[in-house]
């Protein structure tokens, strides 16, 4: 049972994942081994998947983030949602009951490099008949 401790906890991670745990422990008044122990356990419960870094696309040439929604035959779902997942430039893809079938973050040097893929990658995709891109202006909130 996940209580209010471990919600902190799981705060502070997701600010910065990479806080010691004596700093942690510290903020919450408690001894490291105790929060060793809550981490240890929240992952085992499956509760922390995984630890990570956030990246910054404009940083590394990606001056086109987009969001971009596909909507494609049913009998093709499946499908084409784990063929996106092959591409390097797609980086996130989850299925929803939403406007779209299919929701992507694309990450692309420009529009023009957007077009192309959407044509020469997405458009080929059996069974997909409508992509809809947004391209992000601005992340105001990534967590």
């Amino acid at each position: 049972m996940i209580d209010e401790r471990d919600m902190l906890i799981i705060d502070i991670l997701q600010e910065n994942a990479r806080t010691p745990y004596t700093e942690i422990a510290a903020r919450l008044g408690v001894g490291e081994s105790a929060i060793r122990k809550r981490v240890k356990a929240l992952e085992e419960a499956g509760v922390i998947e995984s630890y990570t870094i956030v990246v910054n696309p404009a940083k590394l040439g990606y001056n086109s983030v987009s969001l971009v929604g596909l909507d494609v035959e049913p009998t093709h779902f499946l499908d084409v949602a784990i063929r996106m997942t092959e591409f390097p430039e797609v980086k996130f893809v989850a299925t929803s009951t939403g406007d779209h079938m299919i929701m992507t973050e694309i990450w692309l040097k420009d529009g023009r490099a957007l077009g192309e893929f959407i044509a020469e990658k997405i458009g080929r995709l059996e069974g997909v008949h409508r992509v809809c891109p947004a391209v992000i202006m601005e992340k105001l909130k990534a967590r």
